[in-house]
């Protein structure tokens, strides 16, 4: 990251939450994606996920079965 970059994300850290969102909104509608848009392909990939969930397009799997997977994995 360069120096720049750095000062920047520093400058952005100490403003107040709301003038951070609204850099943050601003930094992602300069990538010419819009909120809008953002939460039009969220929504519709969350639709997508439940109806597949639905009808069995897609599994669940228990927390405490993922978690003892992970745990295994990991030792």
């Amino acid at each position: 990251m360069s120096s720049s970059i750095h000062q920047i994300e520093e400058q952005a850290r100490s403003l107040s939450a709301e003038d951070r969102a609204k850099l943050a909104e601003f930094m992602l509608e300069s990538l010419h994606t819009s909120i809008e848009e953002i939460e039009a392909a969220s929504s519709e990939e969350i639709a997508l996920r439940i109806d597949a969930f639905e009808n069995g397009g897609i599994s669940a799997y228990l927390a405490e079965q993922v978690f003892a997977e992970a745990r295994q994995i990991l030792q």
